[in-house]
């Protein structure tokens, strides 16, 4: 049915996505986001002189957004400027003197390997063809799909291959990799991918190994000027296709017809000056936190994922976040800084165990984006941003700027730039921040509705991965979908773009597995070329 009227709750990538997807199938599409700018989790802050990416930082499967322009014809090299880190990443391991960095491409890789370790050259190499060959059989057969029709399954290049993608269902990630290497260091650059998707390597697939593919084969990118340039990119494509896109909008309440049956009808939010308002609708997809939708926007009796179904549910971890100005320059890190514990997994035992608790010593990671882009930072300074991986927990506390957030996050950010300052052989650091603002789980909680204050959505475990994690569609009220990183297919950017298309296909009738077909590409078609005149 064309011409429908949608809304859609939450102005992250997957909510402006979808409503640029939605819009130009011919849709009348309004966009709802509470806070006062787009993004979501994929935000930017700034601070004298230095600019923040609040989340997202590593630019993989570049093929999901080169798809994605193109379905608006046009291309990712019109409308990003990016760049291939090299190295793509550099690790310090606890009990070593030197960190090692894994490069642009595979055969460098490969060489780091077996110059750590005698046979690991050759055992990467494996490892990379099946990292490779699972993600084409992902891509193609069970991302870009609503899990609606059988025949999916039933490709040969499914059921050829179904006894291998058992075994990697049923391997956890960590013993996988093991197989593989015996090298500390080397298991866990195999391993760490888990953090990504929210889990440890000991509680993700071996599924999931075809990350590796992504950062040791494809290589890390990086968009000049920051992923908040990638946001104003979608936005504009959003509003060119006819997207009315509202923010300081607070959604209060999914509106419904009456029961046995309900329908959406429209959407209750409320303004910055706290004046209520109602858009009517034919359907709704929502973008925001899968629980929040679910238990706050929605009546019991229509809720198709109660309290009760999120108890038997794991999160991924939460995240002490610091966004650190610093004069002068930290040479020892790179774009991408990843510190590893010799203690792999009491570290994230202490994340995701019976008894939760901030991990000291703590793995984290560490991004330095003005190693690349000189836009970031006032001359001759360093840009820091610090994620260390928490619990779930909104008890431990919210950050602040300057050092005013509670106490376990700033202890937790202190600790992590006296581990940096260590290992890099640069003790001056912390005298020298002079921009200094951290996050933790109850601002995610506070300011993203985010389930137990998670920094990311639910982990991808074995029941909660694939067509396990639950549907995009409300199985009990008509016309409501869902869509972004709590939802199918899962967490991160390209996830959030599949996602989109996922939901566009569910309005479609569509249950092709397998991303949409692409129009011929023009310099682009929803708009004047920006650069004319």
């Amino acid at each position: 049915m064309s011409g429908e009227r949608i809304v859609v709750i939450g102005g992250g990538i997957a909510g402006l996505a979808s409503a640029a997807l939605l819009a130009r199938d011919g849709h009348r599409v309004t966009l709802l986001e509470a806070l006062p700018t787009l993004g979501g989790r994929a935000g930017t802050w700034e601070r004298r002189g230095f600019r923040f990416d609040t989340g997202p930082s590593w630019y993989l499967m570049p093929e999901v957004f080169d798809h994605f322009f193109r379905l608006f014809g046009t291309t990712v090299a019109a409308e990003l400027e990016l760049t291939t880190l090299d190295p793509g990443y550099r690790v310090y391991a606890d009990g070593y003197d030197d960190p090692i960095d894994l490069r642009a491409s595979r055969a460098e890789n490969v060489a780091l390997f077996e110059s750590i370790e005698p046979g690991a050259g050759a055992a990467l190499e494996r490892y990379l063809d099946s990292a490779a060959s699972t993600y084409d059989v992902a891509r193609r057969r069970f991302l870009y799909t609503n899990f609606d029709d059988p025949r999916a399954f039933a490709a040969p290049e499914v059921l050829g291959s179904a006894g291998r993608l058992a075994r990697l269902l049923a391997t956890p990630l960590d013993r996988f990799a093991a197989r593989s290497v015996r090298d500390r260091r080397l298991r866990q650059v195999l391993g760490y991918p888990a953090v990504f998707l929210g889990s440890s390597p000991s509680a993700t697939p071996a599924m999931y190994h075809l990350m590796s593919h992504m950062d040791l084969e494809q290589g890390v990118l990086y968009p000049r000027g920051g992923f908040g340039v990638l946001i104003a990119r979608i936005a504009e494509i959003a509003e060119t296709a006819g997207v009315d896109l509202i923010v300081n909008a607070h959604v209060e309440a999914i509106e419904l017809t009456d029961e046995p049956s309900p329908s959406v009808t429209g959407v209750r939010y409320r303004d910055v000056s706290g004046d209520e308002h109602r858009v009517t609708a034919h359907r709704v997809v929502s973008a925001a936190d899968l629980h929040h939708t679910e238990t706050e926007l929605l009546p019991p009796a229509a809720r198709t994922y109660p309290e009760s179904w999120w108890e038997r549910r794991t999160s991924g971890p939460g995240a002490v976040l610091a966004m650190l100005g610093v004069r002068g320059e930290v040479p020892a890190l790179a774009h991408h800084t990843l510190f590893f514990t010799e203690d792999w997994s009491e570290n994230f035992e202490q994340i995701f165990g019976a008894d939760p608790r901030i991990p000291d010593p703590a793995s984290f990671y560490v991004c330095k984006p003005s190693a690349s882009d000189a836009t970031v930072a006032p001359p001759g300074d360093t840009n820091l941003f610090i994620l260390v991986p928490v619990p779930a927990d909104v008890s431990i506390g919210r950050g602040g700027e300057d050092g005013g957030g509670d106490r376990l996050v700033e202890e937790a950010a202190d600790r992590a730039i006296a581990r940096i300052a260590e290992a890099t052989g640069t003790p001056g650091i912390a005298a020298r921040i002079v921009v200094r603002r951290t996050v933790g789980p109850a601002d995610f909680a506070e300011d993203l509705n985010s389930w137990r204050g998670g920094a990311l959505g639910p982990a991808h475990t074995l029941r909660q991965s694939a067509f396990l994690r639950g549907s995009n569609r409300s199985r009990r009220v008509r016309g409501l979908l869902y869509v972004g990183g709590s939802s199918v297919p899962g967490i991160g950017l390209p996830m959030c773009l599949i996602s989109a298309e996922n939901v566009l296909k569910r309005v479609r009738g569509d249950r092709s597995s397998g991303p949409l077909p692409e129009p011929a590409v023009t310099a682009r078609s929803v708009e004047l070329d920006r650069n004319a005149g």
